[in-house]
């Protein structure tokens, strides 16, 4: 059986993931720092803005087939008026763990020459955002992204990303009301994604898609970009 580590996998996308993970028939690692309700997966009680434990936390967690990196943190603060307690988390656990994570995990995957990573961006990598470091930090990731696709790819270790639109989670319903009325114009269909729908193209991209993608940013925006 191979083994999925989902970071943020208490709520969202991640608690999505980790249910579309184990329903294909693999063990799940639900990584999160506050679960509020239930666990899909073994639990790993765990906060990624302790960076500095993190080496300790992946020599425990034995062989990882397929890591994602969804864990994220967005606050709705005007350009003018960023704490800088929230930027120093957000590029924390936006942008940094993962990384660290990625380079945790990428000797055990060079030794088998196997593995996947797949990274949760967003459409708000991709123009100017409202919510500034939330917007960096995402486009931060995506480099990431194609940078350890080129460093891990000669050992046969996939690393790719998704970047979803407007999906209905925690964090989207934080947005006020004029800014969600303004993504429902944009999008195809009028409606928010489900993390559902995000979950499948991270299973894909994390367990059978094709050996020659890597490097890739698969939108999942239904048309919707930040204006």
């Amino acid at each position: 059986m191979k083994t999925a580590l989902v970071t943020g996998a208490g709520r969202g996308i991640g608690l999505a993931t980790a249910q579309a993970f184990v329903s294909a028939g693999w063990r799940v690692l639900a990584l999160d720092r506050a679960f509020g309700g239930p666990v899909v997966g073994e639990r790993v009680d765990f906060d990624l803005r302790s960076l500095e434990r993190i080496p300790a936390l992946l020599a425990g967690l034995g062989e990882i087939d397929t890591l994602v990196n969804n864990a994220g943190v967005l606050y709705c603060e005007p350009y003018d008026a960023i704490r800088d307690e929230h930027r120093r988390e957000i590029l924390a656990v936006n942008v940094e763990a993962p990384a660290a994570l990625i380079q945790g995990l990428a000797p055990q995957m060079r030794a088998r020459r196997s593995g996947r990573v797949v990274n949760v961006g967003s459409v708000a990598a991709f123009t100017g955002h409202p919510d500034l470091w939330y917007g960096a930090s995402k486009a931060a990731l995506l480099n990431i992204t194609k940078s350890y696709a080129a460093h891990l790819g000669p050992h046969g270790v996939l690393v790719n990303a998704v970047a979803p639109g407007p999906t209905r989670t925690a964090m989207y319903e934080q947005l006020p009301q004029s800014r969600k009325d303004a993504v429902m114009r944009s999008v195809y269909s009028g409606r928010p994604c489900e993390p559902e729908e995000v979950a499948q193209v991270v299973l894909w991209l994390g367990s059978s898609s094709p050996a020659y993608l890597s490097g890739a940013v698969v939108d999942v925006n239904n048309g919707s970009y930040p204006r």
